[in-house]
Parts: structure tokens; sequence; C-alpha cells
């Protein structure tokens, strides 16, 4: 597994790869264009093939991935905002495929007490079209829109994999649709992985709804917030509520293995450090050191 981090593109998107490089991180997220922001003017083509050429040359970083900005809501009932919601969506998208990400990490919204069931056929057709909208902007097939599951706070979607699935199943299951797993969100709906058995448990869930070969990536923090609380809040590793042995059994499954962990804990209040990198990657050396020792004959 690859652990990787949330990092700035202040200065130039290219920086991104510079900051990654510095702390260790082998996979990074961004945000393409500005996550506080309908609208944002895309980088020129010359900018898009640098990174491009920057995500080739470098020796440690493999895996870029984007992430939407937190205003879409492709739920809600109110026509002026989902219309917005989705045309920011196409736009990042298409800025994601021009850099070459593998996928942008989204948060579908909330129904806002509509219900899921009454949202979910609109939810499908804004997700297919926004992926059919960004090939035709961005001049080659889109990058990947990876579904996050929630923390489980009011109508919001994705509170299980269950739910998920249901909205890809809508989607007609379109391959272009992945999933993003938060181990804050996971924990904070009320799941457990604190034992392996446990981790067993939410791997199996995963295999049957969503489905493994759509897990993408991960989100790797840690929780300021108690199990099942429904609320949204990250921590460094190691110091909140999850704790360095449940995230070593979680993150050391042989089954999600190939899907990159993306740090997004808050650091010192500026995001990933290289240290947090570096528990990440003990916590995970852990955790597969203790498997090797539970099968070793």
């Amino acid at each position: 597994m690859r652990i990787g981090a949330q990092v700035s593109v202040a200065g130039a998107v290219t920086k991104a790869f510079d900051r990654a490089e510095e702390m260790g991180a082998e996979s990074i997220q961004i945000f393409a264009l500005s996550p506080r922001r309908w609208k944002s003017d895309a980088p020129p083509d010359d900018v898009l093939e640098s990174f491009r050429l920057r995500a080739k040359q470098s020796k440690s970083v493999r895996g870029v991935f984007c992430h939407a900005p937190y205003l879409i809501n492709l739920a809600t009932g109110n026509d002026v905002l989902r219309d917005k919601s989705f045309t920011c969506l196409v736009e990042h998208l298409a800025v994601a495929t021009g850099l070459g990400a593998e996928g942008v990490v989204l948060h579908i919204g909330s129904h806002l007490g509509q219900g899921i069931d009454a949202v979910t056929p609109r939810i499908a057709e804004a997700l297919v079209g926004a992926l059919e909208g960004a090939t035709k902007l961005a001049g080659e097939p889109s990058a990947k829109i990876l579904i996050e599951n929630t923390a489980g706070a009011g109508g919001t979607i994705g509170r299980s994999f269950e739910e998920l699935a249901g909205i890809i199943d809508a989607a007609g299951n379109d391959a272009r649709l992945g999933l993003c797993v938060d181990t804050q969100h996971l924990f904070a709906s009320g799941v457990a992985y604190n034992t392996s058995e446990e981790v067993n448990l939410v791997v199996k869930e995963i295999k049957s709804t969503v489905g493994l070969k759509r897990l993408v990536c991960l989100h790797l923090n840690d929780s300021k917030v108690a199990f099942g609380s429904n609320r949204d809040r990250h921590e460094n590793l190691g110091e909140g509520a999850i704790g360095a042995t449940a995230l070593a059994n979680f993150l050391s499954h042989p089954s999600i293995a190939h899907a990159p962990a993306l740090l997004e804990v808050p650091g010192e209040g500026a995001g990933p450090r290289e240290s947090d990198v570096q528990v990440a990657k003990k916590i995970l050396a852990s955790g597969l050191k203790k498997r090797e020792k539970s099968t070793a004959p």
C-alpha cells in the first residue's frame, strides 16, 4: 500500500510533487481548482502538460487524486444549487482529467430531509452526466468519480456502503464510478474495525455491496470525536479516538492493499507533515508484521 497525503498547490500546481517528495508521500491529493468557489479558471494546456510530465518524472510519487469542492450537492431539490453543483463537478473533473488524475473524490451532498429513495435518481443522472460532460470538455475519457463515505450527519449521502451501492446501481453500474473510504468517517458512522475480525467484516461488507474493485483510494485519518458520533472531525494518527492499533489492523488487510492511503490530518494546522507520513508508514508496517505473525505456521 502506498502512503500519500493531501498537499498544497500554492505557487504552482507542479509544486505539489516537490512538497510530496519532501515529506515522503507516495501519492498525492490536491484541489485541482479552488475548493471555495463555484467557478474557477481552468489551467492552460501547457500547465496541464507540465503537471503530467512532472508526474512521470517523479521517482517516489505514484498516483494523483483530486478532491471536489464541498460546496457541491447533487441531491438537492433546489434547481439553482443543483445546476451550480453539476457545472462545478464537470469543470473539476475536466481539469483533473487534464492533469492525468486517477479520480476526483466527491461528497455527494445531503438530501435535506427528502430521503435517499427520492434523490437517488437525480444523483445517478448527475453522476453519469458529469462524466460525459467532462469527457467532452477535456477531449479525452474523464477521470473517475470516487464517491466518499460520510460520517453520517443529518441527511448526508453515503452513510453506508449499501447506500452507495444503490446509487452506483441506479447509475447503471458505470465503470467510471469508484469508492473512497475515509477511516474517520467510517468510525464516526458507527462501523467498528478495532480488531482483525471486525476489519474482515468491513471488507466483506464492501465486497458484497460496492465491490472491492471499485475501491480506488482511502482517506487516512484518526478521529477527534467518539465512535458513532456522526461528526466529521479529523485528528492526527494515533492522537484520536480510533488509535494506531485499529488503523494498523485496517490498513494491513490484504484485500485493500491496492488502494493508496491519503492523509487528510490537520498536522499543526496546515495539513499533513513529513512526521505524519512517517507515523502512517509505521502504523502500516506494524499491522503487516502482526498479520505475518498470525499466519505463521
